[in-house]
């Protein structure tokens, strides 16, 4: 009995607690029931708002006529027949054209690889190696000063290659004179990387012996050079690169697709600018050696330093129109000068005029006005800095006009702050930003997009269309000025998802030409005109007065 009583006890037990669970699981269900109309009017709200979004975006893409396509493919050209290579004048950007033809500085990728050990983010190495094998070889280095010279030797064989290249056993031969160099059987073309007052002998020169030429910005140092270049290349057989890597970028790419399908109206106003913001910025370089940060060459050994032994002066100074006596600050800030440069003018505006020139196709204009003054790197603000006092300013406006096309171009530079702004086309029915991206903004009163913003289609508040070919990080930048090209989509692009080096693809694209015919993307044509707006924002400055281009002369006046 005892036991009968304890089964029947513990079986009403069970079943209360089978009756609380089936309670509890009813209740479960009912206020599950309960938010099922709330979630179902989430999720039809959430869609609908999808549906209308893709709605209205490709009512917009069909109106921009830009069709969702895949990206840019890199092309895998076979690199064609061994191109030998020579370098004259391996400072800076000597170093970096060369870096981007596949010969790094064994120094730089050294700093480079240990970096990127430091921070995976920093990508620098890694592009580096990623790069295509051009099929050259680095045979010849011509620099006046005894340590560029053995670095870009040095280059030559260095046994960090991208993308599998063999090292090269045989280095490349020193040149002190750049006429030994042109003369030579083993080399086929050249990169000109010296100060702006030799561009125009060295090439000409070159074109002479049969070498083709990747020659850096501005292309001349004065107007009269721009004739003779222009007269050596126009009919040469010989191929002419103007160092405007940005016409590799793949945001004026897109910024030219847009202006062609007319996406922005009638374009009235175009603004371009140059913020920079110290010493470097405003090229106020270290004098015992060019050691900006990016590039990161440091010596212990005192007779590794410019001195009268290791740097032939006469030679360096050669055509300049005012000669001086031996002076570091002028040869490591040379830019400072208008006896070898061609100040913010060439140097800076150069990129950004050339890429509107890119993506508008605009030519020369008909007139340019400029102003501008050296308003803080002068010897009595920096009396431990700077010993000699620049001519060339560190704030700079030039006004080009287009009559013909009822366009003003505005370039505005100031190197004492580093407030970024991109290229700005301002047209009837929207602006376009460019720098490494771009954005396309609808204007309230536009002609075209009328109806669609009545309907609620185009929010006037945001962008209608918004490119961003890769990522935005900025990695290995430390510096004012490489901010500055980074933001311009001067250091990096991105094509097919791939981040490169838009230099490697402006050498690349010279090599090609060589190789297969054809105009390299910024040929004899589009340098010389560069070279003339660059001319007038400068003549305009030094006179003081609006000069104007005469195109039947082909003359400034």
């Amino acid at each position: 009995v005892f036991m009968s009583d304890t089964k029947t006890n513990k079986t009403e037990e069970q079943q209360s607690s089978q009756n609380s669970g089936l309670q509890f699981e009813r209740r479960d269900i009912i206020k599950g029931l309960a938010a099922v109309p709330a979630m179902l009017l989430f999720l039809w709200n959430y869609f609908k708002k999808q549906a209308l979004d893709k709605m209205r975006s490709g009512e917009i893409m069909e109106e921009l006529s830009l069709k969702k396509k895949a990206p840019a493919v890199l092309k895998n050209k076979k690199p064609g027949d061994l191109i030998r290579l020579g370098v004259i004048g391996y400072g800076w950007r000597g170093a970096q054209d060369v870096k981007a033809a596949g010969f790094g500085n064994p120094e730089w990728a050294a700093k480079a690889k240990a970096a990127a050990d430091k921070n995976r983010l920093d990508k620098r190495f890694e592009t580096y190696l990623q790069q295509d094998d051009l099929n050259l070889a680095l045979t010849g280095v011509c620099d006046v000063f005894d340590t560029r010279r053995e670095q870009g030797i040095a280059s030559s064989t260095t046994a960090v290659r991208p993308s599998g290249a063999a090292q090269q056993t045989t280095p490349a031969k020193g040149y002190l004179d750049y006429q030994d160099l042109l003369a030579s059987d083993d080399i086929d073309a050249v990169i000109i990387t010296t100060p702006d007052h030799w561009h125009s002998r060295i090439a000409i020169e070159a074109e002479r012996a049969g070498k083709h030429v990747y020659v850096e910005k501005c292309m001349t140092r004065t107007m009269d050079e721009a004739h003779a270049i222009y007269n050596a290349f126009k009919d040469s057989k010989m191929k002419l690169q103007l160092g405007h890597h940005s016409r590799a970028a793949a945001s004026h790419e897109k910024a030219k697709e847009i202006i062609d399908n007319d996406i922005l109206g009638l374009i009235t106003l175009v603004e371009i600018t140059t913020n920079r913001n110290s010493p470097g910025g405003a090229w106020v370089y270290p004098i015992q050696w060019n050691s900006i940060e990016d590039y990161g060459l440091k010596y212990d050994s005192k007779d590794r330093y410019a001195t009268p032994k290791t740097l032939d002066w006469d030679r360096w100074q050669g055509p300049a129109p005012n000669k001086v006596p031996f002076n570091l600050e002028r040869y490591f800030r040379w830019r400072c000068w208008y006896d070898y440069g061609t100040g913010l003018s060439g140097d800076l505006l150069s990129h950004d005029f050339d890429a509107v020139n890119q993506i508008m196709d605009l030519g020369i204009p008909k007139t340019a006005s400029s102003s501008g003054g050296i308003y803080r790197y002068t010897k009595a603000n920096y009396p431990d800095l700077i010993e000699h006092e620049r001519d060339v300013p560190d704030n700079f406006q030039t006004v080009f006009e287009y009559p013909d096309r009822n366009l003003t171009v505005i370039y505005s530079a100031t190197l004492t702050n580093s407030n970024h702004r991109g290229k700005v086309f301002m047209g009837h029915d929207a602006t376009m930003e460019v720098g490494s991206g771009l954005t396309v903004t609808p204007d309230p009163y536009s002609t075209r997009y009328k109806q669609k913003i009545a309907d609620g289609i185009i929010n006037t508040s945001l962008p209608m269309f918004a490119y961003s070919p890769g990522s935005k990080d900025i990695d290995g930048v430390t510096s004012a000025t490489a901010k500055y090209f980074a933001q311009k989509g001067l250091m990096y692009t991105y094509k097919e998802g791939k981040r490169v080096d838009p230099t490697h693809l402006h050498v690349a694209d010279w090599l090609d030409c060589i190789r297969n015919g054809g105009a390299p993307r910024c040929n004899i044509e589009e340098g010389f005109e560069e070279a003339v707006a660059c001319h007038m924002a400068t003549q305009s400055y030094l006179e003081g007065r609006r000069v104007e281009w005469d195109p039947v002369k082909r003359q400034i006046v």
